[in-house]
């Protein structure tokens, strides 16, 4: 196995930096929609928005996970480049494994995320191809 050098974890920093805004944004675009929703829901009470509003609690509550395993990635990057630093090779190799275990599952719940948003526009699309039909 090759030697882990303080540039190994480095370079994650810039993959998992523009990862996290990607996640901000998500998470920024959930907020607006729920906000929406949650005043339209106060004015009209219609239940077919719970739906909505249930989904997009479980895409933010996957969102807050993907970012804490992202940052906690970032920041196990940062112990490893100390723990080469300091001339504990033997932790910073396993410190910097966890770190990419962290990151695998902050993209896997990406993965999933993108699923429900993809099923969630696929419901809008059958609402509208369903009126569309039956208005002709």
């Amino acid at each position: 196995m090759e030697e882990l050098t303080l540039t190994t974890p480095a370079v994650l920093f810039s993959a998992i930096s523009l990862i996290m805004l990607a996640y901000t944004n998500r998470f920024l675009a959930y907020s607006a929609v729920i906000r929406n929703l949650h005043d339209i829901y106060l004015q009209k009470q219609d239940v077919t928005l719970l739906r909505q509003i249930k989904n997009l609690k479980k895409r933010l509550n996957l969102t807050r996970w993907m970012q804490i395993f992202g940052i906690t990635s970032l920041l196990l990057c940062v112990v490893t480049m100390f723990l080469i630093y300091i001339n504990y090779d033997k932790i910073a190799i396993w410190t910097f494994g966890f770190a990419l275990i962290l990151l695998i599952m902050s993209l896997s719940l990406l993965i999933k995320e993108i699923q429900i948003s993809s099923q969630a526009l696929q419901h809008h699309i059958a609402d509208i191809e369903e009126h569309l039909a039956n208005n002709k």
